[in-house]
């Protein structure tokens, strides 16, 4: 890829720094109950060998060529795009990857803001068995409350990344990624002494294959692409801050690393927990919001634990979201010269707005459907989970496997300190494996064809 440098382009102060920030990109809510989830429910430990494998297969690859591809061009996705091939087409591909950022961010924020809420109540209320998913839907039932949790959420995302690159987000990274696994091993460690702990062990490690079934094997290489923030240009953002001294390849074997080591330690978290109070493990995003308070009601000390447990997925969710916020405002400064105050505090007030629809969808716009009879915030995620990421995630490959030469894309993974680098076998993954497995997943993910 073309070595061109931006002068005066912020960079990454450390290379700690640039990991703990992507794997915080990474690490995000769905690491706490999908994937634990999706392990136990497709054969424990053999749904974990088979996202370990896809994770090699996809997710290694994609991330490299993302990175490659902001650190050569040091611009943002729209920028590396046209800067790599000046055509009308392939810049399209970076304009998926702000859109997708800016509308899950939309949506995350909310989210974002129901845990701030949990974070509050359990301050001041204690947790009350049976009543956890009655207040939950109190909270959905609320407007006002939604929109001040969801302001408070972005507010906290906005003041980050107004900070840039050094004194904002990697700043922000080196304190809260650490706190976050501090407070996660903690809470695993607690987990661990309770009585369903060998139960909770086996339902997500123990191997049977006999579960791992070909919607199995999908859901995993579905994870292992969309567990990595891949295919929305945060990525290539992320890679556009490096330096020549940073060795892509080790890099993103550390950050992955760090991604599946939380999401098993979650798992470790949560699962023998469940099985102590006989509560049903499949509840999917609901064991947030209601399957935990109802377990936190139960057990001694429930109140304080269920804070810092709640501190600790707001952590995860704030470092996603400001690697969300970043894809958008580096396109405003890159392309259009705005400064980062003019673009963090306008696009972070035009994202909270476009979030209102979103926070609204379980009260009063509830009776509002878009996609299948799903309400806006369904239908936002299923536009960008299943098709917009996805396809971004596809182009991409195609674009650094077939329409970049070799030329261009071998400088890059053998730059930075060290020799470890497999371009061989990348450049195979990145031109024929991971450009079908996308369209595998894609097909699955949409309903399009049945597996």
């Amino acid at each position: 890829m073309a070595q061109q440098n931006n002068q005066g382009r912020e960079q990454w102060a450390s290379k700690i720094g640039f990991v703990l920030a992507a794997a915080g990109s990474a690490i995000g809510l769905g690491n706490i109950w999908r994937f634990p989830y999706k392990a136990g429910q497709y054969g424990g430990g053999a749904f974990v060998l088979a996202y370990i494998l896809a994770t090699f297969l996809i997710g290694i690859p994609l991330m490299i060529a993302e990175f490659s591809m902001g650190r050569s061009t040091q611009k943002s996705p729209v920028g590396a795009l046209k800067k790599l091939r000046d055509s009308r087409f392939w810049p399209l591909v970076g304009w998926m990857g702000i859109c997708s950022a800016f509308i899950v961010l939309s949506y995350y924020s909310v989210v974002g803001g129901w845990i701030l809420n949990y974070i509050y109540e359990s301050c001041f209320s204690s947790f009350q068995t049976g009543m956890a998913g009655v207040r939950f839907e109190e909270l959905l039932a609320r407007p006002g409350q939604q929109m001040l949790w969801h302001f408070l959420f972005m507010a906290i995302t906005v003041f980050i990344v107004r900070g840039g690159v050094k004194s904002g987000i990697e700043k922000c990274s080196k304190i809260l990624m650490p706190s976050l696994m501090v407070i996660l091993f903690i809470l695993m460690v607690n987990s661990l002494m309770s009585s369903g702990a060998g139960e909770g062990i086996r339902f997500l490690m123990k191997p049977d294959f006999s579960k791992l079934t070909r919607a199995g094997i999908l859901e995993a290489m579905g994870h292992a692409f969309f567990s990595l923030s891949l295919g929305m240009g945060a990525m290539i953002t992320y890679g556009s801050y490096l330096d020549k001294g940073t060795n892509i390849s080790v890099s993103v074997l550390q950050i992955v690393a760090l991604n599946t080591f939380y999401a098993i330690m979650a798992g470790l978290m949560v699962f023998p927990v469940v099985f102590t109070y006989n509560v049903d493990p499949g509840m999917g995003p609901g064991l947030f919001f209601v399957t935990m308070p109802e377990i936190f009601a139960r057990m001694p000390g429930g109140q304080i634990i269920g804070f810092f447990f709640f501190v600790m997925v707001v952590f995860a969710a704030i470092t996603s979201a400001v690697s969300l916020l970043e894809v958008v405002v580096s396109y405003f400064i890159d392309q259009l010269g705005w400064s980062r105050e003019k673009a963090n505090y306008l696009l972070g007030s035009v994202i909270f707005l476009a979030g209102i629809p979103s926070a609204l969808s379980s009260n009063i716009l509830k009776t509002v459907t878009l996609f299948g009879g799903k309400n806006i915030f369904d239908s936002l995620d299923f536009l960008a989970s299943n098709y917009i990421m996805p396809i971004g995630g596809l182009l991409t490959a195609v674009f650094v496997g077939w329409v970049l030469t070799k030329q261009e894309k071998e400088p890059e993974l053998k730059c930075g300190e060290g020799s470890f680098h497999f371009y061989g076998i990348w450049n195979v993954l990145i031109k024929y494996v991971v450009p079908v497995a996308l369209v595998i997943v894609l097909l699955y993910t949409t309903g399009i064809m049945n597996f």
